[in-house]
């Protein structure tokens, strides 16, 4: 029987140093050869639903096996280098393509799934290239049916002055065709069915998921119905999953939706976990963990956890030479069955997570992303909790210092805010003060109920790494070689608003801001919206500081306050970055007489340097 496509094409990187590779992840029914196969036109030839521009119709060449340089390769442990800098950007404009271009993969075996990372090469810069997926010679991708237009690679130009960024976190799977959604239309759905009317030059150049792109502890009835035939729901983890096998479940339930399996055959994507990808409240605490460590249980639900995410999310979120140098992928792609492989590595990862990196660089052109764990990284001894380990602390300061003047904007993604209504910053401060004994054993007892109930576990909830990040974001934006912006991006809260700190001279001279995007597709309850706003409120800050002050929590050295929000729904946020300018604009999802759409409820010119 022929090998089928179950899962993707995930177009994951693009090469922005060169314009000439990229990687496509597949997940095939059986062992198989996976190939990526470019089709070219002469400049000009568009195709596609409102395109006008990009590949042509005509078919290349068979790509044959060619592979980045260096080859495809894995996680890195820590020490393993990031991707390399480089220049690039959008394709807006390009009418070129790269006939020929392309390569192939032999799948990897993991739990009796059949993976493939596929690396793509002899692209062109500054084009849009049409491409098909074939399994064993037989063209799987795209559907003959598919009302999209064609899946395609865009490539920048080099070297490149501008990026658009979409992000945004927190996507609940939405509900089958023709069923009504409780929770609103879908902005990843409305983001594809939108793009699929537009003009290729509309896109983002980027989607960056900041956690919670699976829900592990708040499955569908659909989910639900399915584990029933598996095993006894009375039992613990009840309607949770227990193991790889559901965890897949999820993946197919989020990635098979048509308009989001569109979206990310076509938009290149960067990718980091929080607690729902997980379980809720993940690493909160010390007491946590072990409680959890006590649970028949847990072992298998944490392991299952971690190779999932580095099959489904964190193998694409790195470059061909980090893949070329990682031993985790090179033992998994060499083994007939990767899976003890993979086991063994996840349980490294789970009793010794600073020996494991999850977060990593991208450069696209003069913008740089730093994607930061703020689960996996954490410190959870009461006495010294910090978000990050010395080492993951180190690399993340190393990075943003690297090569100072080359480039115009970083981004840090961290799951978690930064920057919380000043109330909630308080509150959690107070809060991390009780649990490390400042006020009393029955106090700390007090802290860490509230903690795990009221989910008190944002960067405020780590004193001393707020204050590590503060330091580091303002010594970066400072000095004559200070990038134009410094923005933290995050999701997680469930809503979303843009915050602004006010510095003591000396202030940076880059301008530093908090963009917060949540969700994507879910819900908050009314008393959070209403704990939201009051959090950024004078009655709300005035509590925060009595707070602080019963817990001898000190101030945090900056001040800050909301330009923007907060805003409920459904949404994304999208930054345009052109040389030194940025703006940034908020969409959310709407319906009318006509269906869903996004509508633009906030746009902003955030700096307009040349």
């Amino acid at each position: 029987m022929a090998a089928g496509l179950r899962l993707g094409p995930l177009l994951r990187y693009v090469d922005w140093e060169t314009g000439e590779h990229a990687t496509v992840w597949v997940e095939a029914d059986r062992p198989c050869t996976a190939e990526v196969r470019c089709l070219g036109a002469p400049p000009g030839e568009g195709s596609g639903k409102g395109s006008g521009q990009g590949p042509g119709e005509a078919p290349g060449p068979a790509a044959g096996d060619a592979e980045a340089p260096g080859g495809p390769s894995a996680v890195s442990p820590k020490g393993a280098g990031v991707s390399s800098k480089g220049a690039g950007g959008s394709s807006k404009g390009a009418g070129v393509s790269s006939k020929g271009a392309g390569g192939s993969a032999r799948t990897f075996q993991i739990e009796g799934h059949h993976y493939a990372l596929i690396p793509v090469s002899g692209l062109a810069p500054a084009a849009s290239t049409e491409y098909e997926v074939l399994l064993d010679g037989r063209r799987v991708w795209p559907p003959a049916d598919s009302p999209y237009p064609p899946s395609v690679i865009r490539t920048p130009a080099i070297p490149a002055q501008s990026v658009r960024v979409s992000f945004g976190s927190c996507r609940w799977s939405a509900p089958p065709a023709r069923k009504q959604d409780p929770i609103g239309p879908d902005a990843l759905d409305t983001l594809a069915e939108r793009m699929a009317a537009e003009p290729e030059s509309e896109r983002p150049d980027l989607l960056v998921l900041l956690g919670d792109q699976v829900y592990a502890d708040a499955t569908s009835q659909e989910t639900q119905r399915w584990l029933a035939t598996r095993r006894d729901l009375s039992e613990p983890p009840w309607t949770q999953v227990a193991d790889y096998e559901e965890y897949t479940r999820l993946y197919e339930e989020s990635w098979l939706d048509p308009e989001v399996r569109w979206l990310l055959s076509t938009v290149p994507s960067c990718m980091i976990f929080d607690d729902h990808d997980v379980i809720d409240d993940w690493n909160t605490s010390a007491s946590w963990v072990a409680e959890m460590r006590a649970t028949p249980w847990w072992r298998e639900r944490i392991l299952s956890g971690l190779m999932s995410y580095w099959v489904h999310q964190h193998l694409g979120n790195l470059s061909p030479a980090e893949l070329a140098d990682d031993p985790v992928y090179a033992a998994v792609r060499d083994a007939p069955d990767g899976t003890e492989a993979l086991r063994a590595f996840a349980a490294r990862a789970d009793a010794d997570p600073a020996s494991v990196r999850w977060s990593y660089r991208r450069d696209f052109g003069r913008t740089r992303l730093l994607m930061i764990d703020t689960r996996g990284a954490r410190v959870l001894d009461e006495r010294h909790r910090a978000m990050l380990d010395d080492e993951e602390t180190s690399w993340l300061r190393d990075q943003a210092l690297q090569a100072p003047g080359s480039y115009d904007h970083l981004l840090i993604g961290t799951s978690l805010p930064w920057l919380l209504p000043p109330a909630i910053h308080d509150v959690e401060g107070w809060n991390a003060a009780l649990c490390r004994g400042e006020r009393g054993a029955r106090w700390a007892r007090v802290g860490e109920s509230l903690r795990r109930r009221a989910d008190l576990e944002h960067w405020a909830a780590f004193p001393s790494s707020f204050e590590e990040l503060t330091a580091l974001i303002r010594e970066v934006g400072s000095g004559p070689l200070a990038p134009s912006t410094v923005c933290v991006l995050s999701g997680d809260v469930h809503h979303a608003y843009v915050a602004e700190p006010s510095w003591p001279d000396p202030a940076p001279t880059a301008r530093v801001l908090q963009l917060t995007c949540s969700p994507v597709h879910n819900a908050i309850h009314a008393s959070m919206r209403v704990g939201f706003r009051f959090g950024w409120s004078r009655a709300g800050r005035r509590l925060g500081r009595a707070m602080a002050r019963h817990g001898r929590a000190g101030r945090p050295v900056v001040r800050w306050d909301k330009s923007g929000g907060p805003w409920f729904g459904n949404q994304l946020m999208t930054l345009t970055l052109n040389g030194r300018s940025a703006e940034l604009r908020l969409d959310q999802t709407a319906t009318d007489r006509t269906g869903a759409r996004l509508l633009t409820v906030d746009e902003r010119i955030l700096t307009d340097g040349p």
